[in-house]
């Protein structure tokens, strides 16, 4: 019984850190979006030179 409740808890983990990793996948896909449209995007600053930051 308890080799069933320990297999149970390690297919458990092995899930939800799959879940996450997915999830966190899909984040890193939005960021370099976000961050591939900054470049296209991006403003000239005063002295007429563009940049790809906001500082």
């Amino acid at each position: 019984m308890v080799a069933l409740l320990l297999v149970l808890l390690i297919i458990l983990l092995l899930f939800g850190a799959g879940f996450a990793v997915h999830v966190l996948w899909w984040v890193a896909l939005a960021v370099l979006v976000l961050w591939l449209l900054g470049f296209v995007a991006r403003s000239t600053s005063g002295s007429g030179r563009a940049r790809w930051y906001r500082w």
